[in-house]
């Protein structure tokens, strides 16, 4: 049984109070995700510019 199976079993047990606070953890779980990788992903091209010059390279060489 896959872990999505699994979690629609468990959910199925649930008193509703329960299924409607699993739900706005999982909307949050979600918006946590497309927060953080959202902001690593944009700030990725405006950091690239500094990150992939030689002298970058030779200062974390030796870390």
């Amino acid at each position: 049984m896959s872990s999505k199976q699994a979690l629609f079993n468990e959910i199925e047990t649930l008193p509703k109070n329960i299924i409607d606070e699993v739900f706005h953890y999982v909307l949050f779980l979600k918006q946590k995700s497309i927060t953080s990788g959202g902001l690593t992903v944009a700030s990725e091209r405006s950091l690239a510019k500094d990150w992939l010059k030689p002298e970058e390279d030779a200062a974390w060489a030796n870390l």
